[in-house]
């Protein structure tokens, strides 16, 4: 591992700076298949093109769902899900989904639709995406290196500072992923529609472990997927490590029902921010212990 965070950067890892790395950092550009030509993570005028960091141990955090788009193989592996073998369909993008009050529930992210030979809608499946979101400042550290990425490449950022960037998977599922199900996830499911997810590995390790289906009875299918780098190219590819396929509510409850801890352990939380609370004279020395209190 690197003694920085960065792993992708707009496209390419932070080593290679053959001619086509070059021309996207100095373009700006998104080679996995973002709505524009350019990168516009961020800011459209400044992009923080960071596509995946490091988290330690080697792991790879995906920073931007746009990743995901990589060959289009999220696209793929969904109608696998979806449709039957040899089913005709198109892909669109950014579909609004509407309540039956006409309230917006948000928009999908894709939507595969399966098609007739006379172009008439015949079935179609939801395919959301999920990028884990950052902590800390990744900003810093991202433009440091862009002002000469060849000299800084091995550039030394400190890892004891709590502003170092590091996977939020905590919010991102409870903030972001479960909001999604929640609200677009539950009209779907009211309509008898399967849905799909596309994460990466280390972010589906945080979740709960979910009740297994066999594919023919799922409503969800969670694409997960890893970075894999091959070393002929020195680029990083998108790989289907494995698909977990669930129903949709007893997947829901588990990743929203928390595991609770012990109460002893809360008790003496408590009794901390007491006493921190209290001046000395409120705080004598002959005060109980927490073992004390909690026995």
């Amino acid at each position: 591992m690197p003694n920085h965070p960065l792993n992708e950067v707009f496209g390419f890892p932070y080593w290679n700076h053959s001619k086509a790395a070059q021309r996207h950092r100095r373009g700006r550009l998104c080679p996995y298949n973002n709505r524009v030509p350019n990168c516009t993570k961020d800011k459209a005028n400044n992009p923080l093109g960071v596509c995946s960091i490091f988290e330690g141990d080697d792991a790879i955090a995906v920073a931007c769902p746009i990743r995901f788009r990589q060959d289009w193989l999220i696209a793929q592996d969904a109608a696998a899900f979806f449709f039957s073998p040899g089913t005709e369909w198109i892909s669109l993008m950014e579909i609004r989904l509407n309540d039956r009050h006409g309230n917006s529930a948000g928009s999908i992210d894709v939507v595969l639709v399966s098609h007739d030979k006379h172009g008439y809608v015949t079935d179609f499946g939801a395919l959301e995406v999920q990028a884990v979101y950052i902590s800390g400042d990744i900003r810093h550290p991202f433009e440091h290196y862009m002002e000469d990425p060849i000299n800084r490449q091995e550039m030394d950022w400190p890892r004891q500072s709590r502003h170092y960037p590091r996977p939020d998977y905590l919010s991102s599922s409870r903030r972001w992923l479960v909001p999604q199900l929640i609200y677009k996830g539950s009209i779907l499911k009211s309509w008898g529609k399967k849905q799909a997810v596309a994460i990466h590995t280390g972010f589906y390790r945080t979740l709960p472990k979910l009740a297994e289906v066999e594919p023919e009875e799922a409503d969800i299918a969670w694409l997960v997927y890893d970075l894999v780098l091959n070393k002929k190219q020195d680029r990083y590819h998108l790989r289907l490590n494995r698909t977990v396929h669930t129903l949709f509510e007893p997947a829901l409850d588990q990743i929203t029902t928390p595991e609770p801890g012990q109460v002893d352990d809360f008790i003496g939380h408590l009794q901390e921010e007491f006493y921190r609370e209290l001046d000395d004279e409120s705080n004598p020395p002959d005060a109980p212990t927490l073992d004390e209190l909690l026995r």
